[in-house]
């Protein structure tokens, strides 16, 4: 019989390995998108546009993905959706090494999504489910901050090895993983529940309920400051790079490996942060306020600037983006354990398909406005969403310490 300290451990271990392949999977379009799709055989334009529609499939994958595995998480056991969900993304990005055009490319990338979207939120569901609650905050920290240096991974792969290849590098990780998950046990808080005479992941529940479904919704919303930062600034940040007139290439993939390395510090940070001031909602707006900080930077120091300026801005957004733990961590916190993987899962896919249906979007038609442009047009949608992340955080419930062995009736 393994102790409860072996079975956290494992635990922690495995989710946050297996951060690490959802990462380095739904990341590395963005770092191979202009090698892949100039190899394909597209123009500069066709990058920039065929690059954000595949970008959109994807998050549209994302979204969709997180209904689906949220819900089996709370019906069928967390450990279900980790096995389904890893073997589902490594096919499909075995199967993205074989793309010869660019609707391929999208069919595949939402497939990879839907495959993506269960990773995080069953693992930091368990995680929390089998952590003391005086822990926890560190906990997920651990594990996302881990898991983001797949990012990193990515982008060496994509310097060592043609784009093709590092999809099946991808697909072989995931498939590695399933061995290790052979050792992990599924969470006693949902054992419990399963016996129970309770709905066990019914969505209707986070939309039925006045204060459920308001606890849902600002779960979702003080995460967008991060999917703006990495889904606009940091992945198009080559196309920034021209508008601000530095006249050195920027490699997209290099300010996502920037970005990426100082979210897994920032991650790992912010869960001390949160344990150092009890608070999840104090910690969340010290890195809210870094965000903001870089994001002036960016927008103010960058003019003829250079590649290197670009690459380190980018890592300080990176780093003021690692609230993204907390965040996640709070979205499982803030329900009982009938509905907790369906939120868990949701919310931060949410925030994702938030990219394609939201703000990319927003960004587009502010562009295309002639008397905003491409740069003012990112400026007006930064400041939107990062009023809507500090207001929904104003109005979000504190949840440190919070004792999550309880259910939704």
């Amino acid at each position: 019989m393994k102790s409860s300290s072996s079975i956290f451990s494992a635990a922690v271990m495995v989710a946050a390995l297996g951060y690490f392949v959802d990462i380095y999977d739904l990341l590395l379009f963005g770092i191979i998108r202009i090698p892949s799709l100039d190899d394909l055989g597209l123009t500069p334009e066709e990058i920039l546009t065929d690059g954000e529609a595949i970008l959109q499939w994807q998050m549209w994958g994302l979204l969709l993905g997180g209904i689906i595995w949220g819900v089996m998480g709370d019906k069928r056991g967390r450990l279900s959706v980790l096995f389904g969900s890893i073997i589902l993304y490594s096919l499909a990005n075995i199967a993205n090494g074989f793309v010869e055009t660019v609707d391929q490319y999208k069919w595949i990338r939402f497939i990879a999504g839907l495959g993506l979207a269960g990773e995080l939120g069953a693992g930091i569901t368990l995680v929390s489910e089998l952590t003391p609650k005086e822990k926890r905050g560190i906990a997920t920290s651990l594990v996302a901050g881990i898991g983001l240096t797949g990012a990193v991974a990515a982008f060496l792969m994509k310097e060592t090895f043609h784009w093709r290849t590092c999809y099946f590098i991808g697909g072989g990780l995931g498939m590695l993983l399933l061995i290790l998950r052979i050792s992990v046990f599924e969470s006693g808080m949902f054992n419990q529940v399963k016996n129970m005479q309770v709905k066990r992941g019914n969505l209707l529940m986070l939309f039925n309920n006045w204060d459920r479904f308001k606890r849902y919704l600002f779960g979702i919303l003080i995460g967008l400051p991060t999917w703006f930062t990495i889904g606009i600034l940091v992945t198009f940040s080559s196309e920034f790079g021209k508008q601000f007139g530095i006249t050195e290439t920027i490699d997209p993939g290099k300010a996502i490996m920037f970005a990426y390395a100082a979210i897994s510090i920032g991650d790992i940070a912010v869960g001390f942060v949160s344990q150092w001031l009890r608070s999840r909602k104090k910690a969340l707006y010290v890195f809210y306020g870094i965000t903001a900080v870089f994001m002036i930077l960016f927008f103010t120091t960058q003019w003829n600037g250079s590649a290197a300026k670009m690459y380190w801005i980018c890592a300080g957004l990176g780093f003021g983006t690692g609230f993204w733990a907390i965040f996640v961590t709070m979205g499982a916190e803030q329900f009982g354990t009938n509905l907790r993987a369906t939120a868990a899962t949701t919310i931060p896919n949410m925030v994702r398909g938030m990219l394609a249906i939201f703000i990319l979007p927003l960004f587009q038609w502010l562009r295309g406005m002639e008397s905003v442009g491409f740069i003012y047009g990112a400026i007006i949608t930064g400041l939107v969403v990062m009023t809507i992340g500090v207001t929904a955080a104003i109005l979000t419930k504190e949840t440190f310490g919070k004792d999550l062995n309880y259910v939704e009736e």
